[in-house]
């Protein structure tokens, strides 16, 4: 029995111990420890010619790693998190290294995706996630094909999220919808009905310029009907 429990994890192990660069583009799953390609050992762990980037070596390395979303350091190596393609960005020095993430939402070309900045600067390449700071999407990702989006200004939107807001408040009381704020001024809402969508889009544009007492005609008025 020990024997065989022997053979078991070295199996696991075998599995468990891949080269990243052999996995890109294919579905990694949670649990896995991923080998990074850099420096050549033939005695290494992995495959032959290769051993896992030592993410603190300083000189020895070739370039900096970064763990994108679903991907953990652990050590020498990668750990998944989560399930999906593993995915790779070389740097712009293309001195090696590079950024490595697990995307496990198959995003296309027009997909509306609900997520937030963890890198936001002039100087560096924005960076998006759709996790939140405990690692869960909490919500973020791709956002379904129905309901619409529509642009109103930046003050709008914080008057929107400020805390006990009155308008999305009556809003809600007209019908059952979802909606989403963005704070690039963006608005994405879904009613039961095409109808009750755009209506609830055309009061909230107008919303900015009302008084709230014309607000409150508007609402009383759209309850009535």
């Amino acid at each position: 029995m020990a024997e065989a429990a022997a053979v078991v994890a070295e199996s696991l192990a075998g599995y468990r111990a891949r080269a990243a660069r052999a996995v890109l583009e294919q579905v990694v799953l949670p649990g896995e420890e991923l080998l990074l390609p850099g420096q050549e050992d033939g005695e290494g762990p992995g495959s032959a010619g290769e051993r896992p980037l030592r993410l603190n070596a300083g000189a020895r390395s070739r370039g900096r790693v970064v763990c994108g979303p679903g991907l953990r350091r652990c050590g020498d190596r990668l750990l998944v998190t989560k399930c999906g393609r593993l995915r790779h960005k070389e740097p712009g020095s293309g001195n090696g290294g590079g950024v490595y993430w697990v995307d496990s939402q198959q995003k296309r070309v027009g997909d509306l995706i609900y997520g937030q900045f963890v890198v936001a600067n002039k100087d560096m390449e924005p960076e998006m996630v759709c996790i939140d700071s405990c690692g869960r999407a909490n919500g973020m990702g791709v956002i379904g094909q129905d309901g619409l989006l529509f642009k109103v200004t930046l003050g709008l939107i914080r008057r929107l999220l400020a805390p006990d807001c009155e308008i999305l408040q009556e809003v809600g009381k007209l019908y059952p919808l979802e909606i989403v704020f963005g704070m690039n001024g963006r608005i994405w809402v879904k009613a039961k009905t095409i109808q009750q969508t755009l209506i609830l889009a055309n009061v909230l544009e107008a919303c900015e310029h009302m008084t709230a007492d014309q607000r409150k005609q508007i609402f009383s008025r759209l309850a009535e009907s």
